[in-house]
């Protein structure tokens, strides 16, 4: 687990590192806000209506992230997988990456990890309507293979610009990838999950939204403990708390 643990924050920490020497050298990364959509930046979140958010990510998924051939990766899947929900949610959950049955579906989510996501936002008194789910990469790794820094690095332009325009209240990374990815540490999920975190100022507008990480369902799946369930549903009720969410009553 430790040599996992440490090769992914190495790739994190390498795909950060690609991103500033392609930005240093003009190379043809796209930073987030600098794209051909071109309004997240220029309009601060709250002149953007609902509708709008809904327009520029479905500009996003079908012009870009569809067609999108920044990599490898574009060979061999069979769909991308942009995120789905709402649009204007407060709540945004975070993986790693399509898995097979996302990427025969092109929905994030929908395998056996997909269903204990989905069991435990309708704890939270929620569903999958009511928040936005997404991954790091949108395209699935051959084999579900740690992506490369390269992976990671074309598409980070597409995260951040799904959360600017989102512009959640709420994070939730699910597992070690996100959690490291979207804050900039080398921290080993056990470490980090129950306590909150800052987002870094990863994109215009969302430094310092709050952030939740929690252990990836698909963990939970290999580890179906009860401490291991207690500690997600912990986790699950600080971001109710923090939401402002009542929890339903049973029978309802």
């Amino acid at each position: 687990m430790s040599v996992v643990l440490e090769e992914t924050g190495k790739l994190i920490s390498a795909a950060k590192q690609l991103l500033e020497t392609d930005r240093a050298l003009g190379g043809d990364f796209i930073p987030a806000g600098n794209s051909d959509m071109g309004t997240v930046d220029d309009s601060p979140t709250d002149e953007i209506t609902p509708q709008q958010k809904a327009e520029l990510l479905q500009q996003m998924d079908l012009q870009e992230v569809s067609n999108c051939r920044r990599c490898k990766l574009s060979e061999t899947r069979k769909n991308t997988v942009f995120g789905e929900g709402n649009f204007d949610a407060d709540l945004v959950f975070v993986g790693e990456a399509p898995g097979a049955e996302e990427d025969a579906t092109g929905k994030p989510f929908v395998g056996r990890a997909g269903e204990l996501l989905t069991k435990m936002i309708a704890a939270m008194g929620l569903s999958r309507q009511d928040i936005f789910i997404c991954n790091m990469l949108k395209c699935r790794p051959p084999g579900n293979r740690n992506p490369s820094p390269q992976e990671i690095q074309c598409c980070w332009d597409f995260l951040v610009r799904q959360l600017q325009i989102i512009r959640p209240k709420v994070i939730v990374t699910l597992g070690n990838p996100a959690t490291r990815g979207l804050l900039d540490t080398t921290k080993g999920i056990t470490r980090m999950r129950g306590h909150w975190q800052k987002l870094p100022d990863i994109g215009n507008g969302l430094g310092n939204i709050d952030v939740m990480p929690t252990f990836h369902p698909a963990y939970l799946l290999r580890q179906y403990s009860t401490d291991n369930r207690a500690k997600v549903w912990s986790d699950l009720q600080a971001v109710m708390a923090k939401l402002d969410l009542q929890r339903p009553e049973k029978g309802s």
